[in-house]
């Protein structure tokens, strides 16, 4: 991959410069070091803050809508796949209901099942970074550890499918300041969502899909999940038993769906 001059986001280069303002503040007035000590955890707790808001921009470019001149359409993404039992079922749905969709991977999955990434690009969609285990302490891992998740998501995906992944979602969207600096990088980009459901801890599909789709409207992202989704009362999985709403919503409001490159590249 083609390495790019890194661009730190505002917020990224006003924290830089506190801290050396802060250290040169520490050398000629020691006495103050209290204050200083406090507004930097200020500081922190503001990364902190931001970096568990999924859809922020704080800590670098970060994807959450369509562009405006994508027209009519929305993006249905799906995360955590492939999973053996359900992506297979929401592949036959998608196409049954004429929606085309991203799904982004876990790369350890892909490894285990690359017939069913195979079968998700060969029916018109697409399949993007998920990182490579989805590990839960993601958001604190250091540049080392955050570009290996990344690289070996994507090296799973092009084993699997010969394709290189664009975008990368990270783990239950969460992050730290480090990872633009890994992202840019590797010349890939964030994306993140602007509604989701919460598919894999709500069970019950009529909140799901009115989360999804109260206030529809063109250029959104939307997040469902096949792997790692809870299941209804019918014990299938939460994705399979909102989607044909969805396309119903989608229809009303003259909306289609497209996948991300569609409009972002």
């Amino acid at each position: 991959m083609k390495l790019t001059t890194y661009r730190p986001s505002a917020l990224i280069l006003g924290t830089v410069v506190l801290h050396v303002l802060s250290a040169i503040g520490l050398l000629l007035a020691p006495a103050w070091w209290k204050e200083v000590l406090l507004l930097l955890l200020l500081n922190h707790a503001l990364l902190t803050v931001i970096g568990l808001w999924p859809r922020s921009q704080g800590l670098g470019k970060n994807i959450n809508r369509l562009p405006a001149s994508a027209g009519q359409v929305v993006a249905i993404t799906i995360d955590d796949g492939p999973d053996p039992e359900v992506t297979p079922k929401v592949l036959a749905l998608l196409a049954e209901l004429r929606l085309k969709a991203s799904f982004f991977v876990i790369g350890e999955r892909v490894r285990a099942h690359p017939e069913i990434v195979r079968d998700i690009i060969a029916q018109g969609h697409e399949v993007h970074n998920h990182s490579d285990r989805h590990s839960h302490a993601f958001s604190c891992f250091m540049t080392k550890a955050l570009r290996r998740e990344i690289t070996l998501g994507a090296a799973a995906i092009h084993s699997a499918t010969g394709e290189h992944s664009q975008f990368f979602r990270a783990p239950a969207g969460l992050r730290n300041p480090l990872l633009d600096y890994v992202l840019q990088g590797l010349n890939m980009t964030l994306v993140s969502w602007t509604r989701r459901g919460f598919d894999t801890v709500t069970a019950d599909r009529n909140k799901v899909l009115s989360a999804l789709i109260n206030d529809l409207r063109a250029g959104d992202i939307l997040l469902v999940h096949d792997g790692h989704a809870a299941t209804d009362d019918t014990g299938q999985a939460v994705i399979l038993s909102i989607l044909p709403g969805l396309a119903a919503a989608l229809t009303k409001k003259q909306l289609s769906t497209v996948t991300l490159s569609a409009c972002l590249t």
